[in-house]
């Protein structure tokens, strides 16, 4: 089942007099349950990809569609609400809260009123996602009593509290070594098997690329490889 659908996809940002063509005519398809990454260099259009999926930003033509219902033609508040019920964000800087506990920090999506879960259900939940990422003996400790890997572990469960259906990951190991980043990576892709969740990510490590199943390359704006791939040796 498609999940996510760019048809002929642009995006073009004004600098100054001139304008930069950041996205030029990207399609492609995500299926429900998709582990992908949008790999390519600096500049190549990972982030504006990811955006426009997001629904932060919006194309200067052609479409996204997400679970068949394109994103154009709505509000700011339509589209922060399809946000809210669909999407959840990892961010290369964690973007944690630093006075929060973990188990405070991914609970916190969850007070802003409007999710899935029950109340009664909350703490349960949380716990669940405090295990899944193997942070239980971190759970009462604040950001800056964690390693780098274990924010951004913190910043997965948080992703993932509300429910989503789609969690982008703009560069997640970025900020991390090599090894924390593949077992980053790692620990989404094993999400994404037992909830079924699609993962994109965006990189430009290779190392990191060979983890997906799925690969959309760019260069310039523009896809040169679309293909589904076998992962390497010991990424399982």
């Amino acid at each position: 089942m498609t999940i996510i659908e760019l048809k002929d996809v642009r995006k073009i940002y004004p600098l100054g007099k001139t304008s930069v063509e950041a996205v030029r005519g990207v399609s492609f398809a995500i299926e429900k349950g998709d582990f992908i990454s949008i790999a390519g260099p600096s500049g190549s259009g990972k982030s504006t990809i990811l955006n426009l999926i997001g629904c932060i930003d919006t194309p200067t033509s052609g479409t996204v569609e997400i679970e068949g219902v394109s994103t154009a033609g709505h509000s700011d508040r339509e589209l922060t609400t399809l946000r809210h019920d669909t999407i959840g964000f990892i961010f290369q800087s964690f973007n944690l809260i630093p006075v929060l506990d973990v188990f405070e920090n991914i609970e916190f999506p969850l007070l802003m009123g409007g999710n899935r879960i029950p109340k009664g259900q909350r703490r349960e939940w949380v716990d669940f996602l405090v295990a899944e990422v193997g942070l239980e003996q971190w759970r009462d400790h604040k950001p800056n009593e964690l390693s780098g890997g274990q924010r951004q572990r913190v910043a997965i469960a948080r992703a993932l509290v509300a429910k989503p259906k789609i969690v982008l990951a703009d560069e997640p190991t970025a900020n991390l070594d090599s090894k924390t980043g593949e077992q980053i990576i790692s620990l989404m892709k094993k999400i994404n098997r037992e909830l079924d969740t699609t993962f994109i990510f965006s990189t430009h490590d290779p190392h990191i690329v060979g983890i997906a199943d799925h690969v959309i390359r760019l260069i310039d704006g523009e896809v040169v490889e679309n293909v589904r791939v076998e992962p390497t040796a010991g990424a399982r």
